[in-house]
């Protein structure tokens, strides 16, 4: 019989509980759970058993019981997408949102025509303070269309992922030498909802069909600026005709300025009059010219016609996920070889029952000093790769 440890002489919490670990029946199977959680800042605590039998003979092929854990309970990550929450938990995230975004920027055109149809209406909502708002609806079909089914791959959460993506990098680089250079990007506000058919749940499909078809039918109304164009129809909006000399004569009817009626004279609030000034002085500078901005100037520059383009994905995270499940899996098996034990029959059916009760979240203090380490372990490493000492 084992006399209890006497550790009142040690001051630090972790240590004392370090050192309590240290003294249990398997030390080595204490730390090998907090290196399989790769630095988890606050891992999950759970109480439970999982029992996988074969369907045809009954045999029990695995067995886990949390009870038979030294520390009496199983520790598995949180999962954490958010760095602030999780560091180690949001990189496997972040890697997986790569490959995600990778795979599917790998893929050509045709390949993706022969897999998935996409197909969207958009619609642009001028708000109060002249910008544009978009309302995009985005329906993912197999390649023949609405018949069949996409592919298991393309899911919300892929296009949920794309989108997010997509805000973040589309950027455009505009140098002038009037307005020098600027940056355009897309704001810091954007939402991606999932659409319920059939009139079942929050966002159904006949309230976006509503939304989409108020949008249409309006213009820029919802800035309060004017509905018609600007330009003068004679001269096109330039300012001039050409005689039949072929020499530039002023426009009678603008009188050389390129409105149909005056800017200052427009029943508009002052910040409306601004953007629509603004887009027709840029629109007559050589740099801008063919986007022809005067001509949309009472859009605010924006020519208001329906274009949109999205992209889909090879993979999903889920799938990401079962291909780390099948390595610990391949792991597990090999595992089994090594302690001579014989390999599960691919053609076998495989039955598993489990339960499972959440206890808590986060380390026992001896358990966070070995973390601790892991982490530190995993930054060296990490130092290691980025200096060239290590393969990546």
């Amino acid at each position: 019989m084992h006399r209890p440890l006497d550790l009142r002489h040690v001051v630090s919490p972790g240590l004392r509980d370090l050192i309590e670990l240290a003294n249990t029946h398997d030390f080595d199977r204490v730390t090998e759970q907090v290196r399989n959680l790769r630095g988890c800042t606050s891992p999950v605590n759970l109480h439970g058993w999982t029992v996988t039998t074969d369907s045809t003979t009954e045999a029990v092929v695995r067995s886990y019981r949390s009870e038979d854990e030294p520390s009496g309970r199983r520790l598995t990550t949180c999962g954490n997408r958010r760095a602030s929450r999780c560091p180690a938990c949001s990189r496997v995230y972040a890697a997986d949102t790569y490959h995600l975004i990778k795979a599917g920027l790998g893929m050509t055109q045709k390949a993706l025509n022969s897999a998935l149809r996409v197909s969207f209406a958009k619609v642009a909502e001028y708000q109060k303070r002249g910008l544009v708002h978009f309302h995009a609806v985005i329906r993912f079909d197999g390649p023949d269309g609405h018949t069949t089914a996409p592919p298991a791959w393309g899911t919300f959460d892929a296009l949920q992922v794309a989108v997010g993506m997509a805000v973040e990098r589309a950027r455009l680089t505009v140098d002038s030498d009037a307005i020098g250079e600027r940056l355009l990007k897309w704001g810091d506000r954007f939402k991606v909802d999932r659409i319920s058919a059939l009139g079942d749940g929050e966002l159904t499909d006949a309230k976006v069909a509503g939304y989409v078809a108020k949008y249409a039918t309006k213009n820029a109304e919802g800035a309060r600026t004017v509905d018609r164009t600007l330009m003068c129809r004679p001269c096109h909006g330039r300012g001039y005709v050409r005689g039949p000399d072929g020499f530039r004569d002023l426009c009678d009817d603008c009188e050389g300025t390129g409105q149909a009626e005056p800017i200052k004279a427009l029943p508009v609030q002052r910040h409306v009059r601004q953007m629509i000034r603004t887009a027709w002085d840029l629109g007559n500078l050589p740099e801008f010219a063919a986007l022809k901005l005067w001509k949309w100037a009472h859009m605010l520059g924006f020519r208001g016609h329906f274009s949109s383009k999205s992209r889909a994905y090879s993979t999903t995270l889920g799938a990401l996920r079962n291909v780390r499940r099948a390595w610990r899996l391949a792991q597990t098996e090999a595992a089994r070889a090594r302690a001579g034990l014989p390999a599960n029959d691919e053609n076998t059916t495989l039955v598993t029952a489990s339960s499972w009760t959440y206890l808590s979240s986060g380390y026992r203090p001896g358990e966070e000093l070995l973390a601790a380490q892991v982490r530190q372990d995993i930054a060296h490493t990490q130092r290691l790769k980025q200096e060239g000492l290590l393969p990546a």
